[in-house]
């Protein structure tokens, strides 16, 4: 009953904790999301020389990790004399990180989209630029759902490093109320729960707005692709 007891007193630090940890998540995809688009619009269609810059961009953040990223912006910034808060630090640093894997998602969505379309919207009159976005962004965007909402799970989940730079998201908050309390295993239990809550939800209502928006006759060939069952 005491260690009962112990979980239910913790609660409302824990809660708090995952609500850094989503708006922690909530923000970085964001970034990532904003982008994350640019890079694979320039992958596909820019110049050669941009594509190679982008390229490299992609590469880079996608070959170090996150932990690594973290100390090096973090410390690297105040090294410079730029002051920005763990918090700004880590939606930086994670942005970046997930603009790199995103890129690739939207790359191979756009690349999905027939070329033919491309071609006829520039027979009815449109630029190339109008094209882009008045055609391919749209479809390219439904179609990289079910592959951004297996992005969103594991970003959430990474958001547990920035306890190295000492955001007190969900990891941290149970690591201090176990330093307390000297209850490890009940602890670290409950805050495997509340992100196992937070994943399900997450994708839950990813998968909601992937049926409501998704392109008919290519949802579901999109969603085998990347295997997942709805």
């Amino acid at each position: 009953m005491e260690r009962l007891d112990l979980i239910w007193q913790s609660l409302p630090l824990l809660w708090e904790g995952a609500r850094v940890t989503v708006t922690l998540t909530i923000c970085l995809l964001g970034v990532g999301l904003l982008l994350g688009v640019p890079v694979a619009l320039g992958q596909v269609y820019g110049p050669r020389p941009l594509v190679i810059l982008i390229s490299g961009y992609e590469r880079f953040f996608r070959a170090m990790p996150i932990l690594v990223l973290l100390m090096v912006f973090f410390y690297g910034l105040a090294f410079l004399g730029v002051s920005l808060p763990a918090f700004g630090t880590a939606v930086l640093v994670f942005g970046l990180h997930s603009s790199a894997y995103q890129s690739q998602i939207f790359r191979g969505a756009i690349q999905a989209i027939k070329e033919g379309q491309l071609l006829a919207a520039r027979a009815l009159g449109m630029s190339r630029l109008q094209a882009i976005r008045y055609i391919v962004l749209p479809q390219a965007l439904r179609l990289a759902l079910p592959a951004w909402s297996n992005e969103y799970s594991g970003v959430l989940k990474d958001t547990s490093f920035v306890f190295a730079i000492g955001v007190t998201e969900l990891t941290r908050q149970g690591w201090q109320i176990m330093q307390r309390t000297r209850e490890v295993f009940l602890i670290f239990i409950a805050v495997a729960l509340i992100y196992l809550v937070l994943t399900y939800l997450g994708t839950w209502l990813l998968e909601l707005l992937e049926r409501r928006f998704g392109i008919p006759g290519l949802a579901g060939q999109r969603r085998e692709e990347h295997g997942r069952v709805v």
